[in-house]
């Protein structure tokens, strides 16, 4: 065959068998996820004023602090954005937890000057497994964190803060989060940057390094990291996953240096994950449905 094909819009010679390798060659993978600091951290700013006091009238942001580098990113930007005597963070570790994570949290809370608690979950989290002698470790995960989120909803309601989400892109994309838990706060500056961005973003913001260097985990085990858990390392999902973001083909993919093995793996987390990142489907018996008809006019 030679007849040739179009290709995002751009006609190509050749047989359509070499399209995937002409697609490949029109994007630098680790190019296309860099970011501009000081642009990125002033939307993000202004993103945060605008949602909270623009928005809701709430000049306060309360947030899970686990010392890890998605909710320190979160806490310099809050601190930038609302001053850092109108953020509080809150430390609420497990019996189980790292003594590392609350003294890297407590890296943050110095250098911010931000208002800090730490709620000891324990109790609580063994009240219920007790309850439930069979849980396993990801049931107990999902405890530890869905205890975490209603401990900080009850310090919004104490506080009169609204409580801003830590989760970033590729932990959403992946479906590597709790639901109900994680994807809870009605705010979330940083989910829209894949992981390597927000490393990106916290060496502008200066978020101490101990923080920065250190392998990302949920900190439910020990020993746990998250790249253990996905299987794939943040740097090799967060290019595979912008490449199928924009369009390309597992072909295409593969054709620019990745592994099948990789390419696979990502994709069967997007699609079978897909539910976790949508508000609960609701039984549509009207024309009226919130969220299916009824939105607020910045969702149109």
């Amino acid at each position: 065959m030679t007849e040739g094909a179009r290709v995002n819009g751009v006609h190509t010679a050749g047989p359509p068998a070499l399209v995937p390798v002409i697609e490949a060659r029109r994007i630098d993978p680790v190019a296309a996820l860099a970011i501009d600091g000081p642009m990125t951290a002033k939307w993000l700013e202004a993103f945060l004023r605008d949602e909270l006091l623009g928005r809701r009238g709430i000049g306060r942001a309360v947030l899970g602090l686990s010392g890890g580098i998605d909710s320190a990113v979160v806490a310099y930007l809050c601190a930038r954005a609302l001053g850092p005597q109108n953020v509080y963070a809150i430390r609420m570790p497990y019996r189980t937890s790292s003594a590392d994570s609350l003294r890297d949290a407590q890296l943050v809370i110095d250098e911010l000057g931000i208002n800090a608690q730490t709620i000891e979950i324990s109790d609580a989290v063994d009240g219920y497994l007790r309850a439930a002698p069979d849980a396993d470790a990801r049931r107990k995960g999902n405890v530890m964190a869905r205890m975490r989120m209603l401990t900080l909803f009850d310090q919004s309601a104490k506080l009169g803060a609204l409580p801003i989400g830590t989760g970033n892109k590729t932990e959403r994309l992946m479906g590597y989060f709790t639901w109900h838990a994680d994807d809870t706060p009605p705010v979330n500056p940083i989910g829209d940057l894949f992981k390597t961005q927000v490393w990106a973003l916290a060496r502008y913001l200066h978020v101490p390094m101990r923080v920065i260097d250190k392998a990302p985990s949920a900190d439910l085990e020990a020993n746990q990291t998250d790249e253990s858990d996905l299987g794939i390392t943040y740097a090799k999902a967060d290019q595979i996953l912008n490449l199928i973001l924009a369009g390309y083909r597992d072909a295409t993919i593969v054709a620019r240096g990745f592994a099948w093995a990789d390419v696979g793996l990502v994709r069967r987390r997007v699609d079978g994950t897909h539910w976790k990142r949508h508000l609960p489907t609701t039984a549509l018996v009207s024309g009226t449905a919130i969220n299916e008809f009824y939105l607020r006019p910045v969702d149109y």
